[in-house]
């Protein structure tokens, strides 16, 4: 099957008839051939369309898309923000509603309410719908140490919402009102645990950047006006940059795994637990504020700016975006 080419949002068929209950899913792609099949079939019946929009696979994750009944569509990879928020506009004459599932994702199939129902009943100042996110690591849930409930905004209505432009926790911003439904959504990763570590290395990169942008004039997250963030969105930001990047970077990230492993009970999730919050809890936290003096060491010592320095220890130019 020949792979597509990069489109533009002007080359999505609009539909015939614009339904206010139509529901658009879009994913996100790179080499999720393990995933994508998966991914899709929880969706089918479930939505009105799905796009892919694909950023360089080498495997075969177009062509089992597009075997779904996908549209598949190429786009250069910038960040997450940039490319979430191409196929938003992608699909912005579409009407309806937008859900976002990321390639990992399955939604899941034994709520009561589904997907249209859930949007039927979404009130005329309703712009957003938040999702509970559930996590599997290691082949186990991770229910304890503040990862349940994890409430997020995966479904909006179009053109109410854009992805605000970050390195790294990005978030859906709307302008009007947010209401939780029953809906639910499981990220079960079947990739390997090396794949994860490279991963998780990757977006300490990108949040150092994010976390030294605010020191430059280099880059600077997109404000969308009279958009904002989802009230547990928002609650997370405050805690992160108000109380936990107050703390000295010594000890903060093992303060921030005693508090999810022993205060909010994550060992109750067991050997799985401990290593995700070992991992996710204290590693990655620590390899951002490793990153993060990295950088700020090496900017002082080659006596660059700090823009370059994040470039030269990173790869990412705040300047350029990439």
């Amino acid at each position: 099957m020949k792979a597509p080419t990069e489109a533009e949002p002007s080359t999505v068929p609009r539909r015939e008839i614009e339904k206010p209950l139509d529901i658009h899913a879009l994913i996100l792609t790179k080499d999720e051939e393990i995933h994508i099949r998966r991914c899709i079939e929880s969706l089918l019946g479930r939505v009105s369309s799905i796009t892919v929009v694909d950023s360089g696979s080498s495997d075969n994750t177009r062509e089992i898309a597009a075997s779904f009944g996908a549209i598949v569509v190429e786009n250069r990879w910038v960040n997450y923000a940039t490319q979430m928020n191409f196929g938003i506009d992608l699909l912005s004459n579409r009407g309806g509603w937008l859900l976002r599932i990321d390639a990992d994702e399955v939604l899941d199939a034994e709520q009561l309410n589904d997907l249209r129902d859930t949007v039927s009943k979404a009130g005329a100042d309703c712009d957003g719908i938040l999702i509970k996110r559930r996590i599997y690591f290691l082949g186990r849930r991770i229910r304890f140490g503040g990862i349940e409930p994890s409430w997020q905004l995966r479904l909006w209505r179009n053109g109410r919402g854009k992805c605000e432009q970050r390195w790294m926790d990005e978030h859906i911003v709307v302008e009007r009102r947010v209401q939780k439904s029953s809906l639910s959504l499981s990220d079960h990763n079947l990739k390997s645990l090396t794949w994860w570590m490279s991963k998780h290395n990757s977006y300490a990169s990108r949040e150092a950047a994010d976390i030294l942008s605010k020191k430059t004039e280099a880059f600077k997250p997109m404000v969308e006006n009279g958009r904002k963030l989802s009230a547990p969105a928002a609650i997370k930001r405050f805690m992160k940059e108000k109380i936990y990047l107050k703390m000295p970077p010594a000890w903060r990230a093992c303060a921030y795994f005693l508090y999810r492993y022993a205060f909010l009970l994550g060992f109750l999730d067991g050997r799985s637990g401990l290593y995700f919050h070992l991992l996710q809890g204290f590693l990655y936290r620590t390899l951002v504020d490793a990153k993060v003096d990295e950088i700020l060491e090496f900017a002082k010592k080659t006596n660059i700016p700090l823009e370059d320095a994040i470039k030269d220890r990173t790869g990412i130019d705040l300047r350029s975006g990439v």
